[in-house]
């Protein structure tokens, strides 16, 4: 078993997942990466600052790939005690709710909330397991959702309701774990410098100037990855099912 803590995060290959990673590496973390393309390179950002890394291929939304991802983890590792669940994908087309697809919907609703929901179920209970072998050590479940939990996009629909989807399974997880002292936080980025966003860089370039977030500046990864930290360190252990607005202060409501 391993010595240090152990985090798996999904959709680390790329953007804010693998700036996630890299962070609990620095601060002394194992660190599985969980993504449907090859994570390697995280794995090697890992590495250079300390750590043991571990890259998975597989697909959240499937039952078999997260049950082998759970695997491969106990037997590199010995045990978990972080699950960052941050994988999740935009529509492939922004489409008025009026003309929205149902393949549009179950995709999205599919990856970003019924895959990380039912993902959390198994580590929970891996979790659990733990907590009656070692019953000290901080163990929590973070998960990534977006001001479009509660901001209204009505070009992606799907997108927001699965991110209030997110919330709303922090908020469950918090209230079911507390009892084992796992605490489940929810971390709602705004609009962050990613793949994601780049084909609306110009948009948003110009609502920020005018003063839409009154931190005027892109978010970037690594803002992200520093507010997981802070929950992975435990600096909240009196604290859960807490969301972390990290959005240049966008969720303000300001006259």
């Amino acid at each position: 078993m391993s010595d240090s803590p152990v985090a798996l995060v999904t959709g680390a290959a790329r953007g804010i997942g693998a700036a996630i990673a890299e962070q609990l590496a620095h601060i002394g973390l194992d660190v599985a990466v969980f993504d449907v393309i090859d994570g390697t390179s995280t794995v090697k950002t890992v590495e250079a600052a300390g750590r043991r890394g571990l890259a998975i291929v597989g697909d959240v939304t499937s039952a078999a790939d997260r049950a082998s991802a759970l695997a491969r983890m106990e037997q590199a590792f010995g045990r978990l005690d972080v699950l960052v669940n941050n994988a999740g994908v935009a529509p492939k087309i922004r489409a008025d709710i009026l003309e929205a697809t149902e393949e549009s919907y179950d995709r999205v609703m599919t990856i970003n909330l019924k895959g990380p929901y039912f993902l959390t179920q198994a580590v929970a209970n891996w979790m659990v397991r733990q907590r009656k072998v070692r019953g000290d050590g901080w163990m929590c479940v973070v998960n990534i959702s977006s001001m479009s939990a509660y901001a209204a996009s009505v070009s992606r629909g799907e997108y927001c309701l699965s991110k209030a989807g997110v919330s709303m399974a922090t908020k469950l997880w918090a209230a079911r774990l507390a009892e084992f002292g796992i605490g489940v936080y929810e971390i709602r980025p705004g609009i962050i410098a990613t793949d994601m966003t780049c084909a609306v860089k110009d948009r948003y370039d110009k609502l920020i100037s005018e003063g839409l977030t009154p931190i005027r500046r892109w978010g970037q990864p690594g803002d992200i990855a520093a507010a997981v930290a802070s929950a992975v360190r435990g600096d909240m252990k009196f604290s859960t099912g807490q969301v972390i607005d990290v959005d240049g202060g966008y969720h303000l409501r300001i006259l």
